[in-house]
């Protein structure tokens, strides 16, 4: 019978034999390890999506080897150790959850967000944006952003202000249009999916995961469409794309009917 609670013990005893017999293993770096750490990351996401447990389950251990990964060359280089990496995640839990391990009130979801980002900056963040990381994808920063502005209560009331203030973006982009400055319009647009992540906060809607899910939608569809008109050997491209439309409107058809 396995005895699981033993089993991240075994982990940390299996990466120090890699580390020690195995020569890529031997190879790695903090610096090495980025990028792959960067593509589980991914990977999980994409078990997450699809509510794929199985997946979830596998993706969260790799993850889980790359952390003990990083920690067993900290503690090679004198750094830390991973038990000093639990110790003082535990200790910013507790710090940072004083509704729960003090005697501080907190009567809903809000609140507690608004007492984390006050405590962060008690902790040496000299903004309440300093906590969103530089490398995030562009979709998912302006979400965090727009998170962490509205616990200090920068954020409109209600949806209509937002809808009203997406459609004034809208407006000014199209008038950045039609003078044709280039530069102008990727500045606008911007402003546009900015407002639309907004909008999409207000829906309560996850803008990445909307959009993920199109991704995959249209992927799908274009791909059974491709199959369909390529059946007799020819090339899609030699197709109109009246020919192309009318075979993609009747897969959405399809899909609506099951």
């Amino acid at each position: 019978m396995i005895k699981y609670e033993q089993s991240f013990d075994r982990l940390q005893n299996i990466m120090i034999d890699l580390r020690a017999n195995c020569p890529w293993d031997k190879k790695q770096t903090i610096h090495s390890l980025r990028q792959l750490t960067i593509e589980e990351m991914y990977e999980l996401v994409d078990a997450i999506t699809d509510q794929n447990w199985d997946g979830v389950k596998e993706e969260l251990g790799d993850l889980l080897l790359h952390i003990v990964f990083y920690a067993t060359i900290a503690k090679e280089e004198n750094q830390f150790n991973i038990n000093q990496v639990i110790e003082q995640v535990c200790n910013k839990l507790v710090f940072r959850h004083p509704h729960i391990y003090s005697n501080v009130k907190a009567e809903d979801e809000e609140a507690v967000k608004r007492n984390w980002e006050n405590l962060k900056l008690k902790e040496g963040k000299k903004t309440i944006l300093g906590g969103v990381p530089k490398s995030l994808p562009a979709l998912i920063k302006a979400l965090r952003i727009q998170e962490k502005a509205k616990q200090v209560g920068f954020e409109w009331k209600v949806t209509s202000q937002v809808k009203s203030k997406l459609m004034e973006e809208l407006s000014e982009l199209d008038e950045v249009i039609a003078e044709g400055n280039q530069d102008r319009m990727e500045d606008e647009f911007g402003d546009v999916l900015f407002s639309m992540v907004n909008y999409a906060r207000f829906l309560n809607i996850d803008p990445e995961n909307a959009l993920e899910r199109t991704n995959k939608k249209f992927k799908k569809r274009f791909e059974q469409m491709e199959a369909i008109l390529t059946n007799d050997n020819k090339e899609l491209s030699s197709y109109t794309l009246e020919e192309m439309d009318a075979v993609w409107n009747q897969i959405k058809k399809n899909e609506h009917k099951l």
